[in-house]
């Protein structure tokens, strides 16, 4: 493994935002993070009232939410989505913690990014009983990373499930794959990203914790896709994987986890 790429590789999961961001406030808690001048944006909007919603705080220190957590952040979201500053909308709630994990809300999945929320995803990394690596190439109507190999699966866990259950879900919805039928599934760690994203007409700002798990496919069974978001399965050996990954063929986060799933 390439020790320079390896650095490279670190160091671009954990990038500062490319303009200055403000904190998001609820109540005394931070719960994400705004460009200075985001909610005159979507403020604009005429059937919007931001300041129902947001109360600016003197000195722009930071922008607070007012009123109930999750109905005040899901009108935002409806209000991002109209200035067209929200990502794909995906009717799906996520939930919102503060700084120290505490469950304060929900919000839609669409506007997690541009209000640099924090979200939760799991990946399971799994290998045949030889040890060769099964990975899987996002479809091309993937809204981030299309056609980008992957982890044998990874998505994210919503407001409604706990990590395992997002696992045994994912597990099935992208790899046709029962958890229980796996062998030796275990978790493997966790690692966070924190970088620009480009929902929100590049406002958007990544900050994710992944704990990833790994197990073994039995031989004879193959992973079949679900729910379309996948464009092919591949069974590839340690070597093959390895002599990829510096060739940005993988997914960032896939890159990560892979690295610390084979041993660097």
């Amino acid at each position: 493994m390439n020790a320079a790429w390896l650095a490279a590789l670190r160091a671009g999961a954990d990038v500062p935002p490319l303009r200055p961001r403000v904190p998001l406030y609820a109540g005394t808690a931070i719960i994400g993070s705004v460009e200075s001048d985001f909610p005159n944006k979507i403020g604009l909007q005429p059937s919007w009232n931001m300041r129902e919603q947001l109360l600016k705080e003197e000195h722009s220190a930071g922008w607070y939410l007012q009123g109930d957590v999750t109905q005040s952040l899901n009108a935002v979201a409806a209000a991002m989505q109209q200035a067209g500053l929200a990502g794909a909308w995906r009717n799906e709630q996520l939930a919102v913690h503060d700084e120290q994990g505490n469950r304060l809300g929900t919000i839609e999945r669409a506007a997690v990014r541009p209000l640099g929320i924090t979200t939760a995803a799991v990946h399971l990394v799994g290998f045949s009983p030889d040890g060769r690596v099964w990975v899987q190439q996002r479809a091309l109507s993937k809204a981030n990373d299309p056609g980008m190999w992957d982890t044998l699966m990874g998505g994210m866990v919503s407001a409604v499930d706990t990590v395992q259950n997002a696992l045994e879900r994912e597990t099935w919805e992208e790899a046709g794959l029962r958890l229980g039928d796996l062998q030796a599934v275990t978790r493997g760690g966790r690692i966070t990203t924190r970088r620009p994203s480009a929902d929100g007409a590049g406002a958007g700002y990544v900050v994710e914790h992944i704990d990833w798990y790994h197990g073994v496919v039995p031989e004879g069974m193959e992973p079949v896709n679900q729910d379309g978001e996948v464009a092919q399965f591949g069974l590839w050996e340690r070597g093959e994987v390895l002599a990829r990954l510096p060739h940005n063929h993988f997914t960032t986060e896939a890159a990560l986890i892979l690295t610390a799933a084979l041993g660097f």
